[in-house]
Order: C-alpha cells, then structure tokens, then sequence
C-alpha cells in the first residue's frame, strides 16, 4: 500500500468511480474506499440507460451529453458492451404529440426526429401500438448492464490507471489527511464522499441542510418476447415526469388528461422504460414512492400498472416476470450536491435517479471544484 493518496473517494457506485476516473486522468493517486465487497446499490438496480433526451433543459442535460461522450470512450476500453441505441418514444394522445412538437423546437431535439404514426409503423412495429399518433426517435442514448459495467469499470480503472479498491471497509471518520475506517486508517491528500442514498452516516448535517429524501423504485426481468427492441421504449408518461419534455408549457395539458385516466399511475410515480438484454429479456419499470425510509417490499399493484403501460404503448401483452427487484436512491429538489464540509473534502450525489446519465461530467465537476477549478458550461 501506498503511504499516501492524493485522492480518496468514499463510495464504489457510479458517482464514487466517476469521481475517481476524473482524478485518475489527472495523474492523480487514487484510492477508493467501499463498505461492500461489490457493488450492490442503485449503481446497478437500474436500466443501465443513458439518457440524454428528455433530461431537464440546461446544465443537466449538458452533463448526460457529457456523460455520453465519457461512457463511449470507457466502454470501448474497459470492454463493456454497448447493448442497444437510441430512444424510441411513441405516443397514443395528441396532447402528447403537442409536448413533441414543442420539444422539437428546442436545441435539445437536435439530431432527433418526430414520425407520424404510419412512418412510426414502418419503422418498429414491433413496438408502435395501435393507438400511436407520433413517435419520437433519438439516436443519442446507449444502454449497458450495469450489473455487469460497474464491476468492469472498477477492474478497468485499477489495470489502466492503477486504481486501488479497497472494500468492506466501513469509513468512521474523515480528519485530512486521515480517513478512518473498520479496517484501519487511509491517508490521502483530499477526500470525496459519494454515499448514495445512506444519509445519515458521513456528515448527515449537510445532507439534512439539502432538503434530501429517498426514493424507491420497483423494476423486473420479463422472458424474451421474440422480437428486437427497436431501442430503448419509453411512453406518454415519461413526458410528465422528465424536464425536458415536462417543463414546456405544453406539458400541461398532458398532466391534466393523464391525471384523469392514469391517476392511480401518476400517483405511483410510474413510467415506463424497456431495455432488452444480449439474451432477449426486457428489463422494464418502473415507479416512485419518496420516504425517509422506504419499505422493501414491491407491489403487484404498482407492477400491474408498469405492465398496463408497457401493453398500452406497444399493443402487446407483457411476456411472463422472471425476476423482480426494488431500489432506492437519494432524492432532493436541485438535482444534485456538492457541498465542502472540509476545504479537502467534498461530499457528491446526484440526487434525481440518473446517475447513469450524468455520473461522469459530475465527477469531472466535483474534481474541479475540490481542486479550485472551473468546468466551462
């Protein structure tokens, strides 16, 4: 072991190995500290999607096309595999197709392309029900398995940059240069916290003065459904609960006909997305229920609801549930912290559900700010 690191980051999630990715392209030592033995967290309950359209418009849609940029450069090095691309988003109301129509307008659509419902038709009908009005098409996402990225990021961060892990290690408290763990003591030159959704270990002061909760989400495995995902599907209901679409005006009128004929969904925090895998399952969700600590028990209620999207959408009945989990994530109004308990240490999280998305310009942002520097927008 080294005597000393320059940097030492708390946390081997996405946001904690993106922040060492930032430091370690620097020249920097790094060493990362985790209480687990592997990844275990939202890091990789998630679609492994990056999403980049229909992020809320300004500095957080800027990170995902960042992050974007980042995730092609470590995929292609780190051999994780880029399993689908792009967004297909078709809609079955016209106050739907008005969110479209109005999104397009804006500099986020560059790129993409509205299709009526006859050109959605041609394009996937596998995937365009028969109530489709418009569909959206993105070519700008790309989608891995986090359950498998994440552990590969780590492996690769150690092989090319000499990244030290050192996990079930438990971190007790932070006194620069000392970080004191269960396992003993780790000296490094800065610190960056990244705790995920555990709000109350380190520095819970700050994390309370955030305003911050925790969101569960509910998600399952379905069989294959013989047929290829054009790409990633998303829905009416994704255009109420992501800015980029939510926050134009025309949003509004959607939000009023879906709270009358999807109240119970509204309610429930549910959208929809589904990805499928290299051996044809859809990994499909999901839903939203905040509390400071959310019970770990999924719904077959709510899954209905996922499911009753999934077949509105598409027209297609779902394939059977093989495997069902639950989530969590730390939530808070500004989509994000990065706060300095101590001029060498900064606390990170993203705190809107898409850490995926936006991980990597945030810890290339969190980097520059520990070290006094600007991020250009």
């Amino acid at each position: 072991m080294k005597a000393r690191y320059d940097v030492a980051v708390v946390g081997a999630g996405i946001v904690g190995l993106a922040a060492a990715l930032a430091a370690a392209r620097r020249g920097l030592s790094v060493v990362v500290i985790d209480r687990d033995a592997q990844a275990n967290g939202a890091s990789i309950r998630n679609f492994g999607f990056v999403t980049i359209t229909g992020q809320p418009r300004g500095a957080i849609w800027r990170r995902a096309r960042r992050s974007r940029e980042v995730w092609e450069e470590v995929a292609a090095e780190a051999g994780i595999a880029v399993l689908q691309r792009g967004l297909w988003l078709p809609v079955r109301r016209p106050e739907a197709e008005a969110v479209l129509d109005a999104f397009m307008a804006t500099e986020m659509a560059e790129g993409c392309r509205l299709l009526s419902a006859d050109e959605a038709w041609a394009r996937a009908p596998e995937v365009t029900g028969p109530e489709t009005v418009a569909a959206l098409w993105s070519p700008h996402e790309l989608r891995v398995d986090s359950r498998s990225a994440i552990p590969r990021l780590a492996t690769w961060l150690t092989d090319k940059f000499g990244v030290v892990f050192h996990r079930q290690s438990a971190v007790h408290t932070i006194e620069p240069p000392r970080v004191v763990t269960g396992r003993g003591v780790v000296e490094a030159e800065a610190v960056v916290v990244c705790p995920g959704d555990d709000l109350n270990g380190l520095y819970p002061e700050h994390l309370a003065d955030a305003g911050l909760t925790r969101c569960k989400l509910q998600m399952m495995r379905l069989a294959s459904p013989g047929f290829v995902l054009a790409a990633p599907v998303m829905s009416d209901l994704g255009l109420v609960r992501y800015g980029g679409y939510a926050d134009l005006p025309q949003a509004a009128a959607l939000r009023a006909r879906l709270e009358a004929e999807q109240g119970e969904a509204l309610a429930n925090g549910v959208h929809l997305i589904a990805v499928q895998d290299v051996d044809g399952a859809l990994v499909v969700g999901d839903s939203h229920h905040d509390a400071a600590t959310p019970n770990p028990f999924a719904s077959a209620a709510v899954e209905r609801l996922i499911l009753d999207e999934w077949r509105a959408a598409t027209g297609r009945d779902a394939p059977p549930v093989v495997d069902r989990w639950v989530g969590t994530y730390a939530k808070g109004a500004e989509g994000s912290v990065i706060a300095a308990p101590h001029p060498r240490v900064r606390l990170a999280l993203v705190t809107a559900g898409n850490g995926a998305s936006t991980a990597f310009a945030f810890g290339e942002e969190v980097i520059a700010d520990l070290f006094e520097e600007t991020i250009e927008p």
